[in-house]
């Protein structure tokens, strides 16, 4: 019961995005223009003030990190190795691949605020400042086999520079002024209940007819492979009981919303990834309570 009260609250905003996406007539222009605040100043605001506060010990940190990292690395293993057995249309395998491993970073520190506060979502910040370039490196090399400008792209990326900054601040020993962090803190809380509600928004299901064992694969993958990878690990590297948590939690997320936008720009299977998304997001409902429960 208590981790369905922890999980409610953020699956009860996320359903709010999708009726009021439903019941609107906003435009795309509003909901475009809502996630590139979020992603741009909002969200990036959460990520620094989170792990410029954290208390870094890099005895057990680097396992921490380590734990997340490797359990990644291994749903990118697990979709190469089910490539030649699995037929489907040109770049629609590719286009599904990232949905294995990537992860929404909205969830992720909705529920490690709900979990841990600002302790959590600090740890949560720093698996996703070196989740996100391992993450997208994949996703890129899976569509087309060639980095192209993706460092670049990465040095560009808010969350890359919130999290990067965040920590040098965390390790320089400064501190935050009163007003600075009061101000951050008032722009993070504002991202997390936007985020969901930009999930929830950006649900859709079509494609249910295509590739039935790929989305089956990848899902279990995302929601089952990577979770086990990080708990194993987790017990045998004797994390303390908040890092497991926090690394098992943040492997048994549903993927990011952004595998559509780089499917679609990369030339992929938009429509079917778009599906992946939000089948994952839906069926994390369960599984997410599962692997709490296990950790707790």
């Amino acid at each position: 019961m208590q981790v369905i009260s922890l999980l409610l609250p953020d699956f009860i905003l996320i359903l709010m995005g999708v009726i009021i996406f439903r019941i609107t007539d906003w435009g795309a222009a509003f909901w475009a223009g809502m996630e590139k605040m979020v992603y741009y100043l909002l969200f990036p605001a959460l990520l620094f003030y989170s792990t410029a506060r954290l208390q870094l010990n890099l005895a057990t940190t680097g396992k921490f990190v380590e734990v997340g990292v490797l359990a990644l690395l291994a749903g990118v293993a697990l979709t190469w190795i089910g490539k030649p057995f699995i037929k489907t249309g040109p770049m629609t395998y590719e286009s599904g691949m990232q949905t294995a491993f990537r992860f929404n970073s909205y969830i992720a520190l909705a529920l490690a605020s709900r979990l841990a506060g600002e302790k959590g979502v600090g740890l949560m910040a720093l698996l996703i400042g070196f989740g996100v370039p391992l993450c997208n490196m994949a996703a890129v090399h899976a569509l087309a086999h060639r980095s192209g400008n993706l460092l670049s792209e990465l040095m560009r990326n808010p969350l890359l520079i919130a999290t990067g900054a965040g920590l040098l601040f965390a390790l320089c020993g400064f501190t935050l002024p009163e007003v600075a962090g009061a101000v951050l803190s008032r722009l993070g809380s504002a991202s997390i209940a936007l985020g969901l509600l930009m999930v929830g928004a950006g649900l859709r299901l079509s494609g249910i007819r295509e590739d039935k064992l790929m989305t089956v694969y990848f899902t279990a993958i995302k929601l089952l492979a990577v979770p086990a990878v990080a708990y194993g690990l987790g017990r045998w590297l004797e994390l303390p009981q908040l890092q497991l948590q926090i690394v098992v939690l943040f492997c048994s997320l549903p993927t990011a919303s952004s595998c559509y936008i780089l499917a679609a720009r990369m030339g992929g299977n938009g429509p079917m990834t778009a599906f992946l998304i939000s089948l994952g997001t839906l069926v994390s409902a369960v599984t997410i309570p599962f692997w709490l429960m296990l950790v707790h």
